[in-house]
This record gives C-alpha cells, structure tokens and sequence, in this order.
C-alpha cells in the first residue's frame, strides 16, 4: 500500500534532504528545511458584522540558505500520487514568495522548477545548499562580481565574492546576514513579502544602483522593513568604507515630525546601553557628525543658521551612504530636491504606499530611473513597456493574505449633497444667507465647495445626528476617526458629535479635534487616540493631520466629511482603518462615507500600471517675471517665497522676491503650471499660468495680511435630510455591490438552485442535503448570516429566511415555528415514552434559542439540562440505542418543516 503524504514526508522526502545537506534542526540557522511553514495570516471575511479568518496559506517544506535567506520551496505528495500533481502547487508558492526555485516531489521523482527560465526538469536529487546558492547567484548576476564596493567613487569596481563556505564571513554578507533578532525587536520578525522587499532592494544596492523605490500599502510595515534592512546593511558592515573609512550612516528624512519621531523610536534595536548611534534633527541641539542613523525632517534640514548656511549643507556631500525618503510621492521633490541632490552619492530608497498615478508619476520615474524596462502587459512583450518599482506589496494583497483588515463600506448622501445647493432658491424658501463682503457667490454650489466656500450648518448638523445614530448601532465606543474640510468644521464636527453623545457621560472627551500635531494638549490627545487599551477619546476628528503616517490600529471607522480628489491621499486615509489589532479583536473596519469619497476605491491598484506617458523632450526658453505687492497698499513684499510647479512633481524654488518685490524663472518648458506665493502674517496665493516658447510670461501678484480674509458665505435655516443610504457588501464578490444588489443576487442564486419552495422544504428535511445547498449556496457568496443581518431577523429560521427572499413567503422567527410544530405534532409527541418526549421538547428549546445547529451538534448533550440526564449516554440509555436517537432527531428536522 503506498504511503500517505505524512509518511511519504517522513520515511523518502525529509531523507533525500538530509542526503543533499539540508538540515531538520535549526540550530546552525544555516542549510536548513522547515515544514509546514504558514506564510500568511488568513484572509479575514466578513459574514454580515461577524469576521473569521480563513486558513493560512502553508508550504510543505522551505529551504533556507540562511535564517535570513529562503532559496526554494518542496511540495509533497502521498507515495500513490505523481509528483507532477504537486508541480503548479509549487509554482505558485514559489512566485508568491519571491522565490527562484520550487520541487513536486511524491518521494520517489522529483520536479524542479527554475523561476529563471520558467521550465522544469525531471531530476534524481535535491541540489545541495551551496549548489542552488551558486545557481541563484550566478542567475542573477553576481556570482563573482561583487559584493562589496571598495574605497571608490566607481560603484560598479567590486570587491570579488568570498567562499559561500565560509560562515563567519558569510555574515559579511547582506544577503545573508540576520535579521535583527526578536529580543530587540520586541517580537517582530519580517513577514515573507518584508523578506522579499529586503532581497530586492538589496540586490539592486549590490549591484550599484542608487535610485530604488519601495511601494507597500499602508500597514504593512514598511518602516519595520527598512529597520530590517539596514540593521543587515550596518550589521554586517558591508556600508563600512563604501565612501569613507566611517561605518555606514543613514539619513531618514520624512515631511511631518511624527514620522519622523516615529521612525527614531522604530529603529531603537539599534541602540544599546553602552552606545547611542541615533541622532534627531530637530534644529535645537547642537549637530553631530559622528551618530549612524539621523532623522530629520526637510523644513528643519531647509532652515539657514545664522550664517546662512541650510542644515543639510553642514553634513559633507558624501557624508551618508543611504538615504530613506518617506511617503517619497509628496517628499522627494520640489523645494526638498536639493536636499537630495546634495548627497547624490548616497543610495537614496524611497518608500511610498501608493501605486503610481498621474499624481507621483515623476516619483516614480525618478526613483525608478535604473530599473530594466518591463512589458506592462507579459503577454505582449512588443507592447508598451515600464520601469517598475523594486517591489510592490498592495492593500488587496494585504487583505488577501490576512496581514490587513478587510471593510465594509456605507455610502451616505444628504438631500443637499443629492440636489446641490442653489443660493436663489434658498433665499425664496426663506433661509438666512450671509455673504461677506468681497465674496463673489456662485449660483449652484455642490459637494466639493461645502465647507470650503459655503458653511452649511444645517447639513452638518444632519451628517452628524446620523453619524451619531450609526456609531450607536455598531458600538459608541469603538475608535472613529472623521475626516473634516478644514479646522473649523473638524472642531465643530467634534462639539456636536460630544453633545449627542452626553448621555454616556464622556464630556468634551468623547471626540476632539486633533487638527495640530503642534502643543502639549494635541499630542497628549493624539498618543491616548493610539493607545487600543485607552477608552477615550473614542472619535478623533482631523482635516489633514491624520490622513497619513499616524497608526492607530483600533480604528473601526474611517468617516469621510469631505471631498476627496487625489487617489493618493484616498488610499493614505483608508489606510487609517487597515491595520489589525488583536489585542481588541478588531480584523475588519468600516468606511463611512457622505460625500462620495469611495468612488477613488481601486481594488486593481497591484496590477501592472499603465504604460508610463512617453516623455517628450521640449525646449526650456520660457521665462516667468513678475512683483508681489502688498493688497491695497502696492508697497513691495521682500522676502516672499516664490515657487512654480511645472509638473506633479517638479517644482522650481522656492526663491525669494527681492526689494523691489520682483523675482524671475527661467529655463521653463512651455505648459500649463502652477504660481505660488507666500511670506508669514500673508495669506498664501496661487494662480495658473500658461508660458510659451522664447518668450517671458509677466505676472503681478497681491498679497492680503492675514486676518483679512473675506470668509466665507454662511447658510442657515435650510431643510436637509438623508436622502440615500446605502451598505456595500465587499468580501466574496468580484465587486462591491449594496444589500439592495445583493439580495438581488442572492435570490437570483436561490431560484437558480432550487426553483420553488417545495423543493427547499424538501432539501431542509433532509441534514445531509441540506448541508450540500448551505456549503453551495456559501460558494455562490450567498451567505445566512449576511441575510439574517440585512433583514435585522436573527431570530428567524433559515430556512424561512431563504424562502422570505426567494418565494416571498412570511419571515417568522424559531420560536413561531417551534410553536408550530408543538401545535401541530401533538399526536406523535404524546406517542413518545415520557423520557423520551422530555428530550424532544428541551432539543426544540435549543433549537428555538440557536437553530437547527443546536439540535444537530452531538456537543448539545453535554449541556444542562442534558448534562443532568447523564449526557449523552444518559440521553442514548432513553432511547435504547443510538441509532433511534439519530432517526428521531432527523424525525424532528423532517416534522419541523412540514408542509
């Protein structure tokens, strides 16, 4: 008899490994095999408000070169299968995990598959460690090149390959050095798209390249990723001597000062008692040059001292060898671009959560200059073709492989945000309309200038009320976090939403409006928003503060307030709500939307971009001249800074005007861009403008001082209510579809099956069949427990659920079908012998209380009051044997849906 696939493993498959020198122990952390190693987490699905977590994915067998250095995966087996039945098993498993070589094997043949060339081949044994190592380098490409750059300035002269033998200087080795071990790291050990991350960018900085972009979704670690990456780069010290005889250092630089301090604390494995290689950049304490690891933020590294000399500037050029841009999609580029440019030598890796889109397309371009051409679609490779990021890691991976929280969406309209607002009609229905003076009104406003250009009270008012009732519903205190137009209304959101909430006693600690990172009473309400064991606040209310960068794990609902235009910043918000936090439980979030937000939803956003534009070289003879006067004086503006967007992410300046108020650009292309001009105690201005070749485009711009602002048109007294409401069911279809859709769906699936009620009634008498048309109907997405949630009946039965949806019958509940059959079924009750009728009627108690599940499940016996009756063999020893048992339970199921 051939053996199972257990002892398939254990008797052929793990010796053949010892034989090619993989080891079962992992004592060495070197040429070593795992079983059954778990990969992912398990996606979260949703049935209705209730998530559980579907298996883990799993590889029979895991070969590693090192602790830190996966090089094949084996799928097993049984002795009686082909090992070509495990071949695309493998295959998968291997792409997944960015792995070049995979192996089917039942014990007996063996099936290698090289990613490199996509082919297999039958072969007699497994290849020893060192033998798939050289294979893998010399594949790709650095078999005796290079590993470490000497003293040069010529990145490609590399030191030659050490002996792969050699295990002290295979720590030497990036590649293959450890990761930072789990004592310092507070348990965080990287997951396997984080280790494929690590293994790309590394190859790409063995290889010289200086430009390398990292695109990971929101919440899945990418700062953790880059702590892992250099602790292997410092560590093994292949940085040491790259540019100086100094051990390698790192410039960290990011946009807003909570990243930064929360990439400072994330890279504390690397300090110690005895040592401190950490230094921040926060323009107070005096500059050190002999730390490792610096974090900074741009405005600070842009301020001048008081010899004008920048901050960035006092650092030598090649004083860092990598540099860290965060959220590198708004970071690297305009006004910050010298900073960059300044240490050109360095690897700069940039890391951003966002696919490209028109909005980052010279991120991407710029960081992936030195990436090979790739074909967008694989399947013409004649076709457009793109330079892609290092790796990319999407918000629908993370979800499909557990390590992100799924959602639900609930799009809401007001009748205002439906109709829009026209100022004539208001006025003839009687509401109060304040218009500043200086303030143009339009004729129709909607959405997008809510809030912006118009206060609309009454409308906020409504939002709010209805937010009020839903967070009740779905729990007052779970973690909210709503997105505002601006700081007024996130302040006035948070007032209202604390005064409908009064009742629980909370005051003004309910929600607050964190809307400045800025003072001690915004960060201390920011760090207690965080922290998943506090209670308050329970709702953050923010404009743009929170919108990225700031983890807040136990956040269940993610509000939009405002209009949303940019794909980027939509992805950053949700991104808010992604995280899981098993210390609450909390695996799935919801989306609330009134404004229209979720339209920028893409779940596609992994797939191969589109074809990147084609570049056009034109002509820089455009110039751009021009004044900044003060508003109603004309007297020139000094010192105002003076910046042009030429593209999304080219921005030239800022410069500053001089005394006479005049500044100039020149070298420009010839296009649509931006003007904008700004000075302290100034309200910040923007205009457009179109230059043309050869020629000098003139403009004069007005500065108003600060506190002059005309405000904005105020109304009161309008009639607004919800006019549409509307949930998305996300997990199980091919896309978001609303309950109306879904019921629609799921009746269709209903009828498809079982085309009337007689039949299901039929189907339902019988356990057996009716466990096959449950798992069917799962399959098709259609799922009891979402049914039972939408028609708020969880206390009806299945089956009348089913039938209340497909044939349109009464939906009545257990307990008004149990009384049914107490009614009906007297006869044959008063049949049953007394100890066997008391059974019976506690069985149709449970089943009242829990469904037919209660009365199926043999695990009901050892409950009260069966418990007392002896349990199980007490209730058997009743019936006599335990087959009357079962036939009187199936009786029971057959008369409870009688006809």
């Amino acid at each position: 008899m051939p053996l199972n696939e257990a002892d398939t493993r254990a008797q052929l498959i793990d010796p053949k490994l010892s034989i090619a020198g993989w080891t079962r122990t992992q004592v060495t952390r070197e040429q070593y095999y795992l079983t059954d190693w778990i990969y992912t987490a398990g996606r979260v699905v949703l049935r209705g408000e209730r998530a559980e977590r579907l298996q883990p994915r799993r590889v029979d067998y895991v070969l590693r070169y090192t602790d830190s250095f996966p090089l094949a995966i084996v799928e097993a087996k049984d002795e009686g299968k082909p090992a070509v039945a495990g071949l695309e098993q493998a295959k998968r498993y291997a792409r997944e995990l960015g792995l070049m070589f995979a192996y089917a094997t039942n014990g007996h043949e063996i099936i290698e598959w090289d990613n490199f060339t996509n082919t297999s081949t039958l072969v007699e044994s497994f290849p020893s460690p060192s033998r798939l190592w050289d294979r893998w380098c010399r594949n790709i490409g650095i078999e005796d090149p290079t590993l470490q750059p000497r003293l040069t300035n010529d990145l490609r002269e590399l030191r030659p390959l050490y002996s792969a033998d050699d295990a002290q200087v295979r720590r030497r080795n990036p590649l293959l050095h450890p990761y930072a071990p789990e004592d310092v790291t507070r348990g965080k050990i990287p997951h396997y798209y984080q280790e494929t991350a690590i293994r790309e960018i590394l190859l790409r900085i063995i290889r010289g390249q200086r430009r390398i972009l990292l695109t990971m979704a929101t919440g899945t670690g990418k700062t953790h990723t880059a702590v892992q990456l250099m602790w292997k780069l410092l560590q093994s010290g292949w940085l040491t001597g790259r540019q100086s005889s100094q051990q390698g250092r790192m410039l960290f630089l990011a946009d807003r000062v909570i990243l930064r301090d929360q990439a400072y604390n994330a890279f504390s494995p690397f300090a110690s008692g005895a040592s401190e290689p950490r230094f921040l950049l926060d323009g107070q304490r005096p500059l050190s040059l002999n730390r490792d690891l610096y974090f900074g933020i741009y405005q600070t590294l842009w301020n001048e001292n008081d010899q004008g000399k920048r901050l960035f500037e006092l650092f030598p050029p090649n004083f860092f060898d990598v540099i860290i841009i965060d959220e590198a999609h708004r970071s690297g580029f305009g006004t910050w671009r010298d900073i960059l440019d300044h240490f050109t030598s360095a690897i700069q890796l940039g890391m951003t959560a966002t696919p490209k889109q028109d909005e980052n397309i010279d991120t991407y371009a710029y960081f992936c200059a030195e990436e090979v051409l790739t074909s967008v679609n694989p399947d013409n490779p004649d076709g457009d073709q793109i330079r892609q990021a290092a790796y990319t890691y999407s918000l629908g991976q993370g979800i499909e492989d557990g390590f992100l929280a799924t959602y639900k969406i609930h799009r809401v309209r007001t009748s205002l945000d439906r109709d829009g607002f026209r100022l004539q009609d208001a006025i003839e229905q009687g509401a109060e309309i304040v218009i500043p003076n200086g303030v143009e009104p339009r004729d129709h406003y909607l959405t997008p200038q809510f809030e912006r250009e118009i206060r609309l009270p009454d409308r906020t008012k409504v939002i709010v009320n209805h937010l009020s009732q839903r967070l009740r519903l779905f729990g007052p205190l779970q973690k909210t976090m709503v997105f505002c137009v601006d700081m007024e209304h996130a302040q006035e959101v948070a007032r209202q939403l604390n005064n409908e909430f009064a009742d629980l006693g909370y005051g003004d600690n309910y929600a607050v409006p964190i809307v400045s990172e800025e003072g001690d009473q915004g960060r201390r309400w920011l760090s207690l928003f965080q922290d998943s064991d506090r209670q308050l606040p329970v709702v953050a209310t923010t404009a743009e503060l929170l919108s990225t960068g700031v983890d807040v794990p136990s956040a269940r609902n993610i509000v939009f307030m405002k209009t949303v235009a940019s794909p980027i910043v939509f992805k950053q918000i949700i991104g808010r709500g992604t995280r899981i936090d098993s210390s609450i439980d909390k695996l799935w979030f919801r989306i609330i939307d009134y404004t229209g937000a979720t339209h920028l939803l893409d779940p596609y956003w992994d797939h191969p971009p589109s074809a990147v534009i084609p570049s056009t070289t034109q002509p820089m003879t455009s110039i751009v001249t021009g004044t900044v006067t003060l508003a109603g004086s004309g007297n020139p503006v000094v010192g105002a800074a003076i910046a042009i967007q030429v593209g999304p992410n080219d921005q030239r300046g800022p410069i500053l005007s001089d005394a006479n108020g005049c500044f100039s650009f020149t070298s420009l292309p010839a296009s649509n861009m931006t003007l904008v001009a700004s000075k302290p105690g100034l309200h910040r201005r923007q205009i457009s403008l179109m230059t043309e070749p050869n020629l000098a485009t003139q403009c004069a711009i007005e500065l108003k001082p600060i506190g002059e602002s005309a405000g904005k048109i105020e109304a009161h007294g309008l009639h607004v209510a919800i006019a549409d409401e509307a949930t998305f069911i996300v997990e199980g279809m091919n896309e978001p579809m609303t309950l109306e859709r879904y019921l629609d769906y799921s009746r269709s699936k209903i009828i498809g099956f079982v085309s009337e009620r007689s039949k299901l009634q039929v189907i339902w008498q019988d356990p057996t069949q009716r466990r096959v048309f449950i798992e069917q109907l799962s399959h098709q997405s259609v799922h009891l427990e979402v049914l039972a949630d939408i028609f708020k009946a969880q206390e009806a039965d299945q089956f009348d659920l089913l039938s209340h949806l497909a044939y349109r019958t009464p939906l009545q509940t257990r307990v008004e079908r149990a009384t049914a059959f107490h009614r009906r079924e007297q006869a044959w009750l008063a049949a049953q012998s007394e100890p066997i009728r008391e059974v019976i009627i506690e069985l149709l108690a449970k089943y009242e209380l829990g469904g037919l599940n209660q009365i199926s499940d043999p695990s009901i016996f050892r409950v009260s009051p069966f418990r007392e009756m002896g349990e199980v063999r007490g209730v058997i020893a009743r019936f006599g044997d335990a087959q009357r048992l079962r036939e009187t339970i199936d009786e029971i199921q057959r008369r409870l849906y009688a006809a």
